[in-house]
């Protein structure tokens, strides 16, 4: 399939093909779905902890005899029903990864290209290079490419214009060994230079 290739001034600068088999797909929700789910739960830091019975700081002394008070049977202060006490069944020190077979994991990369370039929101640019690391400049040229929510995927981000996108809250920027299903899916636009293109074919055949 042809696209265009457009200047960061939004002139055009030729066309390129891009793989059926990585932009063309029918994008699956299904498969889509797994990743982000694999994505988002493996990023969990899974650092919770909520101290118990016997992590609690204190006497073991029995509060008051067993028989005659009238009241409950209690032992020590640090059950779970006093303030202060332990927690019951309180949470761990965990992972929250799920598993993902590398195969379905590069498939929902392809469908989620797939996803953008078939609802007309992949942009594909000759290069992302800046001069000097001017925010101003970048501003001027998103508006001409109506860019206001995009994720950019460059073979090597440049430093100027990774300097420039930092200050810009819509816009991420990441090389194509960081390109993920999450960051293509949650921005409005997907933004790739010829270099990008070429990387990420390379990388998903």
């Amino acid at each position: 399939m042809k696209a265009d290739v457009l200047s960061i001034e939004n002139k055009k600068a030729g066309s390129i093909d891009l793989d059926e088999a990585i932009f063309g797909l029918e994008p699956r929700k299904d498969i889509l779905h797994r990743c982000v789910v694999y994505q988002l739960a493996k990023r969990r830091q899974g650092t919770h902890l909520a101290r118990e019975r016997n992590q609690i700081r204190g006497t073991g002394k029995k509060i008051y005899r067993q028989k005659g008070t009238g009241g409950a049977r209690h032992s020590d202060k640090k059950a779970n029903i006093f303030r202060g006490g332990g927690k019951a069944h309180g949470p761990r020190p965990r992972s929250h990864a799920i598993g993902l077979p590398k195969k379905i994991r590069r498939l929902a990369l392809k469908h989620a290209l797939s996803a953008k370039a078939a609802d007309g929101s992949l942009i594909v640019i000759d290069e992302a290079k800046l001069a000097e690391a001017k925010t101003k400049t970048l501003v001027d040229a998103f508006a001409k490419l109506d860019i206001t929510n995009a994720l950019i995927v460059d073979a090597s981000v440049d430093e100027n214009f990774g300097l420039a996108t930092r200050n810009l809250s819509g816009i991420d920027m990441l090389p194509v060994i960081g390109a993920n299903v999450y960051d293509i899916l949650r921005k409005q636009k997907l933004v790739l230079t010829k270099a990008a293109v070429e990387g990420l074919e390379a990388r998903l055949k």
